[in-house]
């Protein structure tokens, strides 16, 4: 099977990491369990550190000949360094404190202009200037994903996502518990359909 038939584009994966953390942001409220919080901060920060690498060595030096001095694609980087300084920040004290809360809120904030500028003008004009490319980089983000992943504490990632989408990840497990248990079952025990 040819992978770039199944690889989603780019500016597809870029978006679907958009929305993986802004469904994790939603799920922050004040109200919220001291470890659920932690959770929801660990998954947020970790994707948006491991995004804005994958932006920096892929997508924004594909994206850089098309927009060759625009200062709508030159100030993204610097955006990025605020965002590593807010999680440093975030990751040096813990939900106990009291200033919590309120940087994480500044982060989404400052994420979320981010998010809006990007998916107004980059994404658009990426999808217009580097169409043809658009497989290849996502195939190469893809790729890159995985291994800045299995560098990034991947046990950590996945208790911090059960602890962020509880309900979503107990409904996979379960699918896929049952999927494991009807791939170990003997085939003699199980049901034949004929069509």
């Amino acid at each position: 099977m040819d992978m770039s038939s199944v690889s989603p584009s780019i500016t597809t994966m870029i978006r679907m990491d958009h929305s993986h953390v802004m469904a994790a942001f939603h799920r922050y409220h004040a109200e919220t369990s001291w470890w659920r919080k932690r959770a929801i901060v660990g998954l947020a920060c970790t994707a948006l550190e491991i995004h804005a690498q994958l932006e920096e060595e892929i997508f924004y030096p594909a994206l850089g000949v098309a927009m060759a001095g625009d200062d709508r694609l030159e100030k993204s980087k610097p955006e990025h360094d605020k965002m590593r300084e807010d999680i440093a920040k975030l990751r040096s004290i813990g939900p106990e404190d009291a200033s919590y809360d309120a940087r994480f809120m500044q982060l989404m904030r400052e994420v979320m202009h981010h998010v809006a500028d990007e998916e107004t003008v980059l994404l658009p004009t990426a999808e217009r200037a580097l169409a043809s490319q658009l497989g290849e980089l996502g195939k190469r983000m893809a790729k890159r994903r995985m291994q800045l992943v299995a560098e990034s504490r991947p046990a950590a990632i996945a208790a911090s996502t059960v602890g962020t989408f509880p309900l979503a990840s107990f409904a996979l497990m379960s699918i896929g518990a049952l999927a494991l248990a009807h791939c170990l079952r003997p085939a003699s025990g199980r049901r034949r359909y004929r069509t």
